[in-house]
């Protein structure tokens, strides 16, 4: 098994290093906005305890996570009027995952609207903070 990176981005966000955009926390996960999102209010979501992905993933961490990703969609769903919410959550560079901290994905959706393509590049701040801020309102977290 390959060993947990320190140095890997959310584990950055996590010790406060790199700034996020932050809609939920509680005592084992936090919900950010992704700086790279696919579609307006793309969330992800991150346990707090280390884990590169659900190979390695403590049960009760992986149970946090996925009622955080059910209160995040609740959340996005009246947030954005969102027709329905997609979810996802990728394991291994030949599973597609490109940050090896486990987290989900939380994306809104609305009939006859595509993803935007993964390019990498990055939102502009303030619409990223103008989400979460309305996010943070459905939730009811400051």
């Amino acid at each position: 098994m390959v060993e947990y990176d320190t140095e890997n981005v959310f584990a950055k966000v996590l010790r406060g290093e790199l700034p996020s955009h932050k809609v939920y926390e509680d005592d084992s996960t936090i919900a950010i906005m992704d700086i790279m999102p696919r579609i307006d209010g793309h969330v992800l979501v991150i346990p707090k305890a280390p884990s590169r992905n659900i190979f390695d993933i403590s049960v009760d961490d992986m149970t946090a996570v996925m009622a955080t990703v059910q209160k995040i969609a609740h959340a996005l769903k009246t947030a954005f009027g969102a027709d329905g919410i997609t979810i996802q959550q990728f394991n291994e560079g030949a599973g597609g995952q490109v940050v090896f901290h486990t987290h989900v994905h939380v994306l809104p959706r609305h009939e006859g609207v595509k993803l935007r393509p993964h390019t990498g590049e990055l939102a502009d701040q303030d619409t990223l903070k103008e989400h979460a801020e309305k996010i943070r309102g459905v939730i009811g977290q400051a």
